[in-house]
């Protein structure tokens, strides 16, 4: 029996249509950082210090929105909680670039996990489905979903780590499952953050994504775990060496 006809006229479903904008916003945006990435120098300096103003200031809306704090206390702890939040957005991308020799395969190494991560979690997810991650603050999330997006994160990162001559040791492997664990914590984190304040978005900056802060929460917990895993091998002079030579 043939199934009802389709309306002439009707609208995409919202889901197809916000899944549209998406992999047009991460079409543009991606290239757009990768691109700053290699240039480096001030254009990165300006191009990280721009996205971490945008972050405090999506964050600022949370705080100042009718669910926000009404106790002067209350109000300042969370801007020095965002002023926390958006300078490890700054510092963790710079400290990682200014190394010479490994700054960009560190940068890359750290994109290709977080992107890695959000793309296999989604697929994962969507075809196995199972018990959720945590429900009450991100109720599509399954387990099934994080599990995926970790393991085609440390294929990523190893990836990228061949493609820069260096050589992949079991730590390194180990340093990618962690930072895509890092990163979706840091995606729950946000999410956290914005059911507190209840809030879908943190903005509404990018079309189909949200804002900024929705966009960099992974990026930004797993960029601030790798700076600290290089700075406590390399020091300053080397956090990029001290990540990715083991």
């Amino acid at each position: 029996m043939a199934g009802p006809e389709p309306v002439i006229g009707a609208s995409p479903s919202p889901g197809r249509s916000n899944l549209a904008l998406r992999v047009i916003s991460s079409a543009l945006l991606a290239p757009l950082t990768i691109a700053v990435a290699w240039v480096g120098g001030l254009p990165f300096v300006a191009f990280w210090t721009i996205a971490a103003s945008i972050v405090l200031w999506e964050w600022a809306g949370l705080v100042k929105s009718p669910a926000g704090p009404r106790a002067l206390g209350a109000f300042a702890g969370w801007m020095v909680a965002g002023l926390l939040y958006a300078g490890a957005l700054l510092l963790a991308p710079i400290l990682l670039r200014r190394d010479p020799a490994l700054g960009l395969p560190a940068l890359l190494f750290l994109f290709a996990i977080v992107w890695a991560t959000d793309i296999a979690a989604y697929f994962a997810g969507r075809a196995i489905g199972g018990p959720k991650l945590w429900q009450a603050v991100s109720p599509k999330k399954t387990w099934a979903g994080a599990v995926g997006g970790a393991l085609g994160a440390v294929v990523a990162g190893l990836v990228v780590v061949k493609l820069a001559g260096l050589a992949v040791t079991p730590a390194l492997v180990l340093v990618a499952f962690v930072l895509s664990v890092v990163a979706q914590a840091g995606d729950l984190l946000e999410s956290a953050i914005k059911r507190h304040f209840g809030a879908k978005d943190s903005s509404g900056l990018i079309p189909g994504h949200g804002g900024l802060m929705d966009r960099l929460d992974g990026f930004l917990t797993a960029a601030a775990a790798a700076v600290m895993v290089g700075l406590a091998r390399g020091g300053l002079e080397g956090p990029a060496r001290g990540l990715l030579i083991w």
